[in-house]
């Protein structure tokens, strides 16, 4: 001993001094700062069913300790650290045999950390493999277990370690391998969750299920060895393989409901987070999103949209519903999301460009007509072929009715019944199409409008959800709602991020919006859109493009207004003429496919009666039009009646007026590249109705 003294004292003092700076670092040294865990964020319909849950490499749900089953945690203790309750945080006894093991094994056989030691190397140290890293691990946990109490440490470890398929704590895990909330599992589910901890992608059941069975089956003898158990329940619990009760692998992300195509809505309401909050937030910042959707209203649209187009090689379509409290109830943007994630319902904001509403588009003139103090009853020529004199910046401007159908002299009320594009032409002119634009756009039109004379005939790109909100302005009495597809936003833990409040303007007067509902009234009841009729009030329109590459009809009641669009998505290129023998209009299929889905909307929201005009006063047209006959020298003018009152004026309609041609024409203009003419469905015969002397009856 004495000739070894000076390396006894070289090793006491080295002793003391790993002591006193052991000391000082647990005294010293703060703990690092903790990010926050990332967590999964979730998509909620409107009565709060699951439609999504959107994350990035990790998938994380935080739930507290008092959620998880007990069985579950003497699962996890008896396969990590039966010790955890006794140590402080470092286990030397439980280091010194897995060092002993895995000397004898020759590699790493059996681990030696703690629970504690395990959370310090998940959150702070990572898992690089060094001296360095283990000791700092260490002095870290056991600064940890100063710091927090068993139970704290304990659920922070279940939240935050992997347990393969992209999980993340045991919520994501349990969601992961078994379709259920962890609150709900049993014993075998919990003895095979806590075999997975060491190596999750080697035990995967679909892979190696002899592996996933001896993994449950050692934490099963564990529990038995620390009395959390009986060996009853072990060979129970053993009698039946992993893989008969584990689910098979999912794609991450799944939104429920794809087969109604709810990937649509919740790629919109997506890239809405995004623009808010940023992705990293949406996919690692544990929102709880809440939106409009009812799953019950979508189910009837898709069914609506994709029952009706059901061919193998019909048209694609689209369908928005939005109701009068400009909540998005229903939205379908496409017939499969696996083929096509352009969103044909939102335009560009899905990645699509719009489409031409047609005649769809006529309402916005006829509402600026009234805004501007016109009254309805003003007549016009309705020829089957009219050329405006320099109406497109200079030049001549040719429209044409469906099929060049002559209809004599319209008052408005008729000429929107019927679709008429030559009445539709003239009067733009006398409104501007200036002012139709910024009507349109005020009622919610969001897509850029030129305002050219064409604008009457919808030939402009607009959006299906456009079309519903601009429409809903209609049906709310000129009160223009924004549509909202989220209402509540909240954090994990609650706190209130975000809660939609959609924006309200008056666009039109109530009375004004009386007289265009009682007008588009009569387009649905004996007019283009009579497929579309119910036995409740209904007002819409319908529009077809040129060369029937666009169909829609756009309807409403006063509680929801519902646009339908049909067309194939290479666009005009090609034409809907044969569609099951069908000419495709929009009286046709899209006014079907809204009164098939108004059938079941109608059980679900209350059917309510509009408001009738208090009659038709106001201006008459009182325009100088000139209308340029092709085969004619001269120009004639028409020159409207100053004052309306109670008996339509005529206008003469001799043939120097008019010209007649068998087809519609499309003239280029400076505007824009093509003026398209807008040919209508032909309408279900009738005759005007008189001009009443107080209010109209329906």
């Amino acid at each position: 001993m004495w000739r070894f003294r000076r390396l006894f004292f070289l090793l006491t003092l080295l002793f003391v001094a790993g002591v006193a700076g052991a000391a000082w670092v647990l005294v010293a040294v703060e703990l690092p700062a903790e990010a926050p865990p990332a967590q999964t964020t979730f998509i909620y319909d409107a009565h709060g069913t699951q439609l999504a849950a959107l994350s990035g490499e990790e998938d994380r749900v935080t739930v507290a300790l008092d959620e998880v089953p007990q069985v579950l945690i003497d699962a996890v203790l008896a396969a990590e650290d039966r010790k955890f309750f006794a140590h402080t945080g470092v286990d030397l006894a439980a280091i010194a045999r897995a060092t002993w093991v895995d000397i004898r094994e020759r590699g790493v056989a059996q681990g030696g950390s703690t629970i504690t030691q395990q959370y310090v190397k998940n959150v702070y140290v990572g898992a690089e493999r060094s001296i360095w890293r283990k000791l700092k691990e260490a002095v870290i946990a056991v600064k940890l277990e100063r710091e927090l109490d068993k139970a704290e440490i304990l659920e922070r470890y279940l939240n935050t370690v992997y347990f393969g398929r992209g999980a993340y704590g045991v919520q994501a895990a349990s969601r992961a391998y078994f379709d259920k909330d962890v609150g709900e599992i049993g014993l075998r589910e919990a003895a095979f969750l806590a075999g997975l901890i060491r190596a999750p992608e080697a035990a995967e059941p679909e892979r190696s299920p002899r592996e996933a069975d001896r993994r449950r089956d050692v934490v099963l003898a564990g529990m038995v060895a620390t009395d959390r158990l009986s060996e009853s329940g072990r060979d129970q619990a053993r009698a039946e393989p992993v893989a008969a009760y584990v689910v098979p692998r999912r794609e991450r992300n799944v939104v429920h409901g794809g087969e109604i195509g709810t990937q649509y809505f919740v790629e919109y309401v997506r890239r809405q987070l995004s623009a808010r909050y940023g992705d990293q937030v949406v996919y690692s910042g544990g929102l709880r999103v809440h939106t409009t959707l009812d799953l019950d209203l979508q189910r009837a649209a898709y069914d609506a949209v994709y029952g009706t187009l059901d061919g193998h090689d019909d048209p694609e379509g689209a369908l928005v519903a939005v109701d009068d409290r400009g909540h998005v109830l229903a939205m379908v943007g496409g017939r499969r999301w696996e083929e096509s994630k352009v969103n044909l319902a939102v335009g560009g904001e899905g990645g699509g460009r719009g489409r031409q509403p047609g005649s769809a588009f006529k309402p916005f003139v006829l509402a600026e007509a009234v805004k501007q103090g016109y009254s309805v009853e003003s007549a016009l020529p309705a020829p089957g072929r009219i050329v405006l004199a320099g109406a497109n910046a200079g030049a001549d401007w040719t429209v044409s009715n469906y099929a060049g159908t002559e209809q004599g002299t319209l008052n408005l009320i008729d000429a929107t019944r019927v679709s008429s594009n030559t009445v539709y032409a003239q009067l733009v002119q006398e409104v501007g199409p200036e002012n139709v634009v910024a009507l349109a756009r005020r009622m919610g039109i969001r897509s850029e409008l030129a305002p050219v004379p064409s604008i009457t005939l919808g030939t402009q790109n607009v959006s299906v959800l456009d079309m519903a909100a601009a429409y809903l302005t209609f049906a709310t009495r000129g009160m223009r709602i924004e549509p909202t597809v989220i209402t509540r936003v909240t954090t994990a833990g609650g706190d209130l991020l975000y809660e939609a409040r959609p924006e309200r303007t008056r666009v039109l007067e109530e009375a004004e919006a009386d007289v265009v509902n009682f007008v588009l009234r009569q387009a649905v009841e004996r007019g283009t859109g009579t497929a579309a009729r119910l036995g409740v009030q209904v007002a819409g329109k319908t529009g077809t493009t040129q060369g029937h590459g666009d169909a829609w009809f756009v309807g409403y009641t006063p509680r929801i207004s519902v646009a339908v669009w049909m067309g194939y998505p290479e666009g005009q290129e090609r034409a809907m003429t044969n569609v099951r023998g069908v000419r495709v209009t929009g009286g046709s299929f899209p006014a079907q496919i809204f009164r098939r889905f108004m059938v079941e909307a109608l059980a679900k929201i209350e059917s309510a009666r509009f408001v009738e005009p208090r009659g038709f006063s106001g201006r008459v047209l009182n325009a100088r039009i000139e209308y340029a006959d092709p085969d004619a020298t001269t120009t004639t003018t028409t020159e409207a009646q100053d004052e309306g009152g109670d008996t339509p004026p005529t206008t003469d309609a001799s043939p120097a007026t008019t010209t007649t041609a068998p087809a519609p024409t499309t003239t280029t203009t400076p505007d824009e590249p093509t003026t398209t003419t807008t040919p209508d469905e032909p309408v279900e015969p009738g005759p005007a109705p008189p001009a009443p002397p107080g209010p109209p009856e329906s």
